[in-house]
């Protein structure tokens, strides 16, 4: 056993589909567990440590936006990669406000899987790489620390921010007073810019700036065509 190997959590309810699912990841090196209904998935994962979350939406006993939720509350930095057959926009956006890294809609090619995999875990180890070299961003009456995704109010109100959110502050911190270009912010931290993702970065937007509200001197504003400038007075 290649201990190296890509530790993935698959769920999948169609036991045809993923059965094909976990022979064929196996086939390129994934190390595959493979969980039948969301009880069963979620058992596996408190058992295991995963580099990646493959998850079923519609399933018996639980259903994948139920797991991850749960997934995401031991752990906000595994990435999830939704799999459905679902096409309506509102369980796209629910995926991605969940805290999904990416949503594939059935039916798919093995190879768009492999592809999408691949994609999404070498945007989350840049990242990881990014945090490790993070640093202490002040914004007004406000401290940002991305390294721990926290929050600090000069008063000493704390807020713990999600993985995306503290990406997103980020971005707009490594450009504070200067415009970040939405295509950009989409890109680095959703993978891509589609209609979906845009709608889930507008609702991050306005967490943030709930987060932020304490201080009238900083704003998160929309610059009409082209993206976000965070700016302090």
């Amino acid at each position: 056993m290649d201990d190296n190997r890509i530790k993935v959590l698959l769920v999948e309810d169609d036991p045809n589909l993923g059965t094909l699912l976990k022979e064929f990841l196996e086939l390129k090196k994934f190390d595959v567990h493979l969980g039948r209904d969301g009880k069963e998935g979620l058992e596996l994962y408190q058992r295991n440590v995963f580099d990646i979350c493959i998850l079923d939406v519609m399933m018996p006993k639980m259903d994948g936006f139920t797991l991850a939720k749960l997934i995401r509350q031991r752990n906000t930095k595994v990435p999830i990669v939704f799999l459905t057959a679902k096409s309506q926009k509102e369980d796209k956006i629910n995926g991605f406000q969940i805290g999904a890294d990416d949503y594939i809609s059935k039916p798919f090619s093995m190879e768009e899987l492999e592809l999408r995999i691949n994609a999404v875990l070498k945007r989350t180890m840049a990242n990881r790489v990014e945090e490790e070299d993070g640093k202490i961003y002040d914004i007004g009456q406000f401290k940002f620390d991305f390294t721990t995704q926290m929050l600090t109010k000069d008063d000493g109100e704390k807020q713990r921010l999600t993985t995306k959110e503290a990406q997103l502050l980020h971005l707009l911190c490594k450009n504070l007073n200067r415009v970040t270009e939405r295509e950009v912010a989409l890109k680095s931290i959703w993978g891509n810019d589609d209609y979906f993702t845009a709608r889930s970065m507008d609702v991050f937007i306005t967490k943030l700036r709930k987060y932020l509200r304490g201080d009238e001197a900083v704003e998160i504003l929309n610059v009409h065509g082209t993206g976000f400038k965070l700016t302090v007075n």
